[in-house]
């Protein structure tokens, strides 16, 4: 069953922000491990999305300014930097297959998305009956989640984290894989 967990670090809250970085990892929500090895992490160019017009929050440029050196380097730092049409051929690739995609909050990473999949005029690889959110599992059941977590901001490892931890409330809670026949 091939579930994806996937996280993005923006430059603004709006449906039409710059994006800094992707990560997304593949997992199965009801095994015990994820695979970080395997993960997707792409830092995205952010000139390209500027001459999109795409949109800069000052509110959340003075955040990303109170966060770590590393933190802040890793997502603002111009190095390796991945061009749009690049990066959507990248995303697409590592979807191929999925089942679900998850989200910690799908109102924020899917809509951002989508929006730039509209855009650059590029159908999404998922479909919206596909979508999951974590943070809503997380809220129910409560959050597994290491609080102070190293890495935290850091698309990949934010995936990671929340993979496991809703694998980790699967287990809790006593979720099982659906066979075939059951409705």
């Amino acid at each position: 069953m091939a579930h994806i967990m996937l996280d993005i670090e923006t430059l603004s809250t709006r449906p039409e922000s710059v994006i800094l970085t992707l990560g997304a990892v593949k997992f199965d929500p009801f095994g015990d491990e994820v695979d970080t090895d395997s993960g997707l992490y792409v830092r995205i160019n952010v000139d390209e999305q500027l001459a999109l017009n795409r949109h800069v929050q000052q509110e959340t440029v003075e955040w990303w300014g109170k966060q770590s050196e590393d933190v802040r380097e890793e997502a603002l730092g111009e190095h390796e930097r991945t061009g749009l049409e690049q990066f959507v051929d990248q995303l697409n690739r590592f979807l191929v297959g999925a089942n679900a995609i998850w989200c910690q909050g799908p109102a924020f990473d899917i809509v951002i998305l989508e929006n730039l999949y509209r855009q650059l005029g590029r159908p999404t690889p998922w479909q919206f009956w596909q979508i999951r959110d974590s943070r809503t599992l997380f809220s129910v059941h409560g959050d597994p989640r290491a609080k102070d977590r190293a890495g935290a901001h850091n698309a990949l490892i934010d995936c990671y984290y929340q993979a496991r931890g809703v694998q980790e409330v699967y287990k809790q809670v006593g979720v099982k894989p659906r066979t075939s026949g059951s409705k």
